[in-house]
C-alpha cells in the first residue's frame, strides 16, 4: 500500500490498468463512474464455493439485474477472462464484507479475509454504457456533476433459486424526454451491462417513494423537461447474498467496480 493519493480527475484519462494498479496500491479509493471509458466495469459477488451453484442459478434467472461477465476458479483470485492482470483481492476500490447477513466491514482489500474456497462471479454494471449515452449527446447527470449514480430498491420480485431471492434495485438517470427512446435503444446493445431500461416515469409505480432520497448513491437534479430512466442494477446481487445470511460474503461497495480489460461492448474473451 502506499500513502500517496491519486483524485479522479488524475484517473479520467487512465488506462483500465492504470485505474486498477491505483487502487491496488491504495491511491485511490473512490467511485469508478466515468473512469476507463470503453471498457467492461463489473459488479462482484464473491461467496463460498457451496452456494456458487445456486447463486448462478439465481443470477441466469434474473439476467437483467444479474448478468454473468465472468466467474473463478474455485480459491483463485484471478479472473483472465477479464484481463490478464486482475486480482480480485486488491483491484476494487471498496469492499463490503457481509457476514451472517449483516455488514461487517468495509475494506480496500480482502487479502485477509480471502479463502481458497471463495468463487467470484463478476456482473455486468450499467457504468459500461454510459460511455455511448454520452458519445450520443445524451447527458449523464451524475458523471456531469461528479457524483456516483443513484440507486433505489424496488418492489420487482425476482425469480428465486435456492436461498437467493428479493427484489431488483435499479438505478435511475434523468434524460430529456426528447431522448429516452434514443438512450433505450443504444442501453439496449449491452445485454451485458443491464441493457434497456426496465421502467421509465413515475417512480411509484416500482415502488420508490422519492427520488431524492437514493438507497445508495447521491441525489441527482431533474431538470424541466427530462424524465427519469431506471436501469436495472448490480447493487441487486449485494441485497440477495445479504438476505441469503451467508456465513460470509463479499461485494463491491456500491458505485467502485471492478474496472476490466475488455472492451465495453465485446465478449470477455482474455484468458492467460
Amino acid at each position: 500500500m502506499t500513502n500517496a493519493t491519486i483524485s479522479y480527475d488524475d484517473l479520467t484519462n487512465a488506462s483500465a490498468n492504470a485505474v486498477r494498479s491505483a487502487i491496488r496500491k491504495g491511491a485511490y479509493t473512490g467511485h469508478t463512474a466515468g473512469l476507463a471509458a470503453g471498457k467492461l466495469q463489473c459488479n462482484l459477488a464473491i461467496l463460498p464455493q457451496e452456494f456458487a451453484l445456486d447463486f448462478l442459478r439465481f443470477c441466469q434467472r434474473n439476467p437483467k439485474p444479474c448478468p454473468v461477465v465472468g466467474i473463478s476458479d474455485n480459491g483463485d483470485p484471478k479472473l483472465p477472462t477479464l484481463g490478464h492482470d486482475i486480482d480480485i483481492r486488491t483491484d476494487v476500490a471498496m469492499y463490503r464484507v457481509f457476514r451472517g447477513g449483516a455488514l461487517s466491514e468495509e475494506v480496500t482489500d480482502i487479502s485477509d479475509v480471502w479463502t481458497d474456497g471463495f468463487v467470484t462471479v463478476a456482473l455486468g454494471c450499467s457504468f459500461t454504457f454510459e460511455n455511448a449515452l454520452m458519445r450520443n449527446g445524451i447527458p449523464v447527470r451524475h458523471l456531469e456533476t461528479g457524483r456516483n449514480v443513484p440507486m433505489f430498491k424496488t418492489n420487482i420480485d425476482l425469480v428465486p433459486a435456492g436461498r437467493f431471492g428479493g427484489q431488483m434495485v435499479v438505478t435511475m438517470r434523468p434524460i430529456p424526454a426528447e431522448q429516452v427512446d434514443t438512450a433505450r435503444e443504444i442501453s439496449r446493445r449491452f445485454p451485458q451491462a443491464h441493457g434497456a431500461p426496465i421502467a421509465v416515469g413515475d417512480p411509484a409505480q416500482i415502488g420508490i417513494d422519492d427520488l431524492a432520497v437514493p438507497d445508495w448513491g447521491d441525489a441527482v437534479d431533474i431538470k424541466d423537461g427530462e424524465i427519469p430512466v431506471y436501469w436495472a442494477c448490480g447493487v441487486t446481487p449485494q441485497n440477495v447474498l445479504l438476505d441469503a445470511n451467508l456465513p460470509i460474503c463479499i461485494t463491491h461497495s456500491p458505485g467502485h467496480m471492478l474496472i476490466a480489460d475488455v472492451a465495453e461492448d465485446a465478449e470477455t474473451t482474455i484468458l492467460t
